[in-house]
Formats: structure tokens, C-alpha cells, sequence
């Protein structure tokens, strides 16, 4: 990934937190010379002796030759895409002065490398199932759980899918967020963002808003 030094973004803590607000990863390998890609939720765990960036875990259906293809020890890519907008440039300040001014596209990624692992014990399976399901129903008032399935139906859809688990051994974020502009123009961007109203733009002026809080902080 080209990243310029303005827009790395090095915390741990903020990259981890984009993966569990965004968790659909785009999973790219390389099979037989040619790249593959599979969009799957993923669910990351805490950073551990063996994973010190965590692991990320989740399934594919069996009928999905990824995990026959990979040879466990090629590092394979999931792309996180986080907020992400289109800056048109009737926002800037300079706009007014000089006119000399274009759109752009400002957005937030995480990139993460690791070689993957296949699960296909029974209870290994289950307890994956277990612990997906806990994090992508939390916070519902009422919560499903995989015990509130018929056991046998649940064994006949684990016959059906595979465990894959990625140790991350290396991670990477890019904040294109318009460092190279103005604070200024930069809370100028921010405030056209939330007046969009879509869930993508305000979540963009929320980093660009941090972002410049934090500067003046320093």
C-alpha cells in the first residue's frame, strides 16, 4: 500500500478499533499464481504471547477451495475498510481566494498480514461459532445464541464450513484525511461532512475532528 508518512497511522489501538467497528475483511491470497479475494466477517482477538497484533478468526463454506489451496505458511492480506467521503472542493477556504483547488476522496484502512490457519476439530468449530455469534449479537436485548439452535441441526451446518484463523504479523493503517490541507480547511471539510448527514461522511468528520483537536494538543 503507497503510504505517505502524513497519513500513517501507527496506535495499535486505533487500528484494532476500526477492525471491530468494520469487521467485513477482504481477504486476498495467492492461489496457483493468481489472486484470490473472499469477503467475510471477521472477529479479531486480543493480542496474546503467540499474536502480539491478535488473530483474526472466522469460516467459509467447505465448497470454498481457499482452505485446500493454501499451504498455511504464504502470508495472506485482509483489508479493512473503515469511514470513507467524497471532499468536493466548494468546502475549502482557498477556493474563495484563489480558486486553485480540486476534489478528492478521504478514507480510512487497515491492512493486515499473517499466515492462515485451518480449524476443523468439532469443538474447535464450535467455540469459533460460539464466540462470533457472542460478538456480532451483543448489545441486542435479546441475544441468540447457538445453544438455542437443535444441536444436531448446528453439527449439520459445522459439516458445511471451515475455521480459518489468521495470526497478524504485521498491520498497517492509512488516515487519508486531508493532513496536507489547512486546520482550517480541514474543520471547514469536517463541518460539509456532518451536513451530508450519511453515516460514512459524519464518521469521517469525527476523525478529521479528532485529528485536529489532537494537534492543537500538542
Amino acid at each position: 500500500m503507497y503510504l505517505p508518512d502524513k497519513f500513517k497511522e501507527e496506535r495499535l489501538e486505533v487500528l484494532q478499533e476500526l477492525i471491530r467497528s468494520h469487521p467485513l475483511g477482504s481477504l486476498v491470497t495467492l492461489e496457483d499464481g493468481a489472486l484470490n479475494a473472499n469477503h467475510l466477517p471477521f472477529l479479531l482477538t486480543a493480542p496474546s504471547a503467540d499474536a502480539p497484533y491478535g488473530k483474526l478468526q472466522g469460516h467459509i463454506s467447505r465448497s470454498n477451495l481457499l482452505w485446500q489451496n493454501h499451504d498455511g505458511a504464504t502470508e495472506a492480506l485482509v483489508l479493512f475498510q473503515g469511514p470513507h467521503a467524497y471532499v468536493t472542493p466548494t468546502w475549502y477556504e482557498e477556493k474563495e481566494r484563489s480558486g486553485a483547488v480540486v476534489p478528492t476522496y478521504n478514507y480510512a484502512v487497515v491492512h493486515a498480514h499473517g499466515p492462515l490457519r485451518v480449524m476443523q476439530e468439532s469443538q474447535e468449530l464450535l467455540a469459533l461459532l460460539q464466540r462470533l455469534t457472542d460478538r456480532f449479537e451483543s448489545g441486542r436485548s435479546a441475544p441468540w445464541q447457538v445453544d438455542d439452535a437443535p444441536p444436531a441441526f448446528i453439527e449439520r451446518l459445522m459439516d458445511a464450513i471451515v475455521g480459518i484463523e489468521i495470526p497478524i504479523t504485521r498491520i498497517s493503517g492509512k488516515w487519508k484525511t486531508s493532513q496536507n490541507m489547512t486546520a482550517l480547511d480541514r474543520i471547514t471539510i469536517a463541518n460539509g461532512l456532518r451536513a451530508q448527514a450519511d453515516g460514512n461522511s459524519v464518521a469521517m468528520a469525527e476523525i478529521m475532528e479528532h485529528q485536529v483537536f489532537e494537534e492543537g494538543q500538542r
